[in-house]
């Protein structure tokens, strides 16, 4: 049987997520304070390829007391998510025995031109390449879009792909279109899945 090519999440599912503590922290408010006052599409579609940075400045705030027409600090926001990326424990040593083992990978993320930021820091492409990133495909998870965009252009049927991402959501719309799906949690539940699966 031909192992499966795994397209992987990034944000956390390799790499940590600074949008839960550090971006809030970085605005001197909390979570959900943020989600009420940030504009609802701006970082969509900076994640679409569709604003530049410039226009994320512009539009980034919505709503809320003093926040109408607030500038983002862009070059501050980047500082501070460059600081916080880091390797989700167990996951470099993961990819590096199943690049050993020549599992196909490949990136499969929601996610700015900013990426190049975690590549400068991390590294991610010596494991496997950004191959898919929403910046570039114009197309997001869950959208069936974003996953026929990668089969077709690896030249794979969808059920030839293992969908790996820590949000339900996203593993539903791998799993809408045929491709198999883990759930991530953290590296030693990953790590039982892919060895279920023949992969380790």
């Amino acid at each position: 049987m031909t192992a499966p090519v795994v397209l992987f999440d990034v944000m956390g599912t390799l790499v940590h997520d600074p949008f839960f503590v550090e971006v809030p922290a970085f605005f001197g408010t909390d979570l959900r304070t943020l989600v009420d006052v940030k504009h609802p599409t701006a970082w969509v579609d900076f994640e679409l390829g569709q604003i530049d940075e410039a226009e994320l400045g512009h539009t980034f705030f919505a709503k809320g007391p003093g926040m109408a027409g607030r500038e983002l600090d862009v070059a501050g926001l980047k500082a501070a998510m460059l600081a916080a990326y880091r390797w989700l424990p167990g996951i470099e040593a993961l990819l590096a025995e199943l690049q050993q083992r020549n599992i196909e990978m490949h990136v499969l993320s929601n996610y700015p031109h900013w990426y190049e930021l975690i590549e400068e820091k991390l590294g991610v492409s010596r494991y496997l390449p950004w191959t898919f990133v929403s910046c570039h495909t114009g197309a997001r998870k869950p959208d069936a879009a974003a996953y026929r965009i990668a089969a077709e252009r690896l030249g794979v049927d969808t059920e030839a792909c293992l969908f790996v991402d820590d949000r339900a959501l996203n593993c539903r719309g791998a799993r809408a279109v045929g491709m198999s799906a883990i759930e991530f949690a953290d590296a030693a539940q990953l790590t039982h899945a892919l060895r279920e699966r023949g992969l380790l």
